[in-house]
């Protein structure tokens, strides 16, 4: 599911510290091609966006591998020929009766939407509908699975079988439960249509598309500790009970819980892709969680954890293709503000904020070693009075991050003295100085403090201080 650049090199330790879980940690920190896990969504529900040949550029200039448009417009796909990036493409629900229905409607579309444009154009999968299964439209829901296979048969009947994927997109609600992420489960209700799916997808190795947005389960519990947990910022995290993992972000408790559910009905093979995600960046009043502070943070976070090629604690070790919704702001859309702010792009292709997608960027790698930084003011260290348990789940959630934490372990620098008060010192710093020195980066639920005392001894220099 992830090609990784040749460039970046994932480095794990045979010998850890008791204070370490074993993680993979990513010294790709200088981002010059396409990512293949990061994508976006391109909705075009405004009457302000650019033309599709001046997107198509602006999306080169960045990191994003895919995209996926809501139909199957021919301006965008033909402007994203022989570009190399991925591209998702879809049909309406209110098709989904003819495809069901009628094979030569099927062939009609992938003759319209796909021939004229592959392989050019690097059309890699089609979605059937969007959030069918939720629907409520029963009519539609029985034939949602009819539509996918006469389409996925037009293809084969012409070649593109094995080459173009065919699915559909669900929303978060498919589950009927998802705290715990091991308690993962499908809605009862669901199960015929759900069976007969997935058994579709796994023949065809097509992936189980979901829209997880953490941003609406923070509005549905707005505390502050909820909000570092849906935003990646540093937290006491969540243990599951069903299986004792730790879960320092909403994303990866989502998804997980996706998983879940499909180990449950035996389909643990099938490979998740997240069609959408995101984070607004203003709204109403009234709502709870909208800013552009809160936005860089959630999808630069994201941008970030996908990065890391962590993955999940049910999944580790990859990344899941995640589409982050969206590339530019709909101004025509209906409902909340918020629904007319998730851009991270402005109509006059300027960023909406910086989330480090551009190939120019240029972040600064973590040193594989302690090293005599520019001088600093401040430095993170723990709060007196912190629990082990606590100052160990700081530990994991920094070194979770991508961040190189070797300097640690045994043999490191700053192994000595060995005990989890040192140890999450230095990488609660580390994460600290590494994302930006912004307050919220030396919170870890209130466990941590700002110091203008550099911490430092003997060999062991910590990041951002003067020696």
């Amino acid at each position: 599911m992830v090609r990784v650049n040749a460039s970046c090199s994932r480095q794990t330790s045979a010998h850890q510290p008791s204070s370490i879980k074993a993680k993979g940690l990513s010294n790709c920190q200088s981002y010059r091609h396409s990512q293949s896990f990061i994508g976006v969504n391109y909705g075009q529900i405004a009457n302000n966006l650019p033309a599709p040949e001046v997107s198509a550029k602006l999306l080169q200039s960045t990191t994003i591998g895919k995209v996926r448009i809501y139909g199957a417009d021919p301006a965008i796909i033909k402007s994203l020929a022989n570009t190399g990036i991925g591209i998702v493409i879809g049909t309406a629900n209110s098709d989904i009766p003819i495809l069901a229905s009628d094979q030569n409607a099927a062939k009609q579309w992938v003759n319209t939407n796909v021939l004229p444009y592959y392989p050019a154009s690097n059309i890699i999968l089609i979605t059937v509908g969007n959030e069918v299964l939720t629907s409520g439209d029963q009519g539609l829901v029985s034939q949602l699975v009819p539509a996918i296979r006469n389409v996925q048969t037009a293809l084969s009947s012409v070649s593109l079988g094995g080459k173009v994927k065919v699915s559909t997109v669900n929303s978060m609600a498919v589950l009927s439960r998802s705290d715990p992420p091991s308690s993962g489960s499908f809605n009862p209700g669901l199960q015929n249509t759900l069976n007969q799916l997935l058994a579709f997808l796994k023949d065809n190795k097509s992936p189980f598309a979901v829209n997880p947005y953490p941003f609406f389960a923070y509005q549905s519990d707005p505390r502050p500790e909820t909000l570092a947990f849906c935003l990646f910022q540093p937290n006491s995290g969540r243990v599951d009970s069903g299986n004792g993992k730790l879960y320092t972000n909403m994303f990866d408790a989502q998804v997980d819980a996706v998983h879940s559910a499909l180990s449950a009905m035996k389909y643990d093979d099938i490979e998740i892709v997240v069609a959408e995600t995101g984070w607004p960046s203003s709204g109403d009043s009234h709502e709870v969680g909208p800013s552009v502070e809160n936005a860089k943070a959630y999808n630069g976070n994201l941008i970030t954890h996908l990065r890391s090629l962590v993955g999940t604690p049910l999944m580790p070790g990859k990344s899941v293709d995640t589409y982050i919704f969206a590339l530019y702001d709909e101004n025509l859309k209906s409902g909340p503000g918020s629904e007319r702010a998730f851009g991270l792009f402005k109509t006059d292709l300027t960023m909406s904020y910086d989330v480090g997608l551009a190939k120019s960027s240029q972040l600064k790698p973590p040193p594989t070693s302690p090293v005599t930084p520019a001088p600093s003011t401040t430095w993170c260290i723990p709060k007196a009075g912190v629990s082990d348990a606590q100052l160990q789940a700081n530990i994991d959630y920094a070194c979770s991050q991508g961040l190189d934490c070797r300097p640690i372990q045994p043999g490191g620098v700053c192994f000595d003295p060995n005990t989890l008060q040192s140890h999450a010192a230095y990488v609660m710093n580390l994460y600290y100085q590494t994302f930006g020195r912004n307050q919220w980066n030396c919170d870890f639920s209130q466990t941590a403090t700002l110091t203008s005392q550099n911490p430092s001894y003997n060999a062991c220099n910590y990041i951002g201080g003067s020696t």
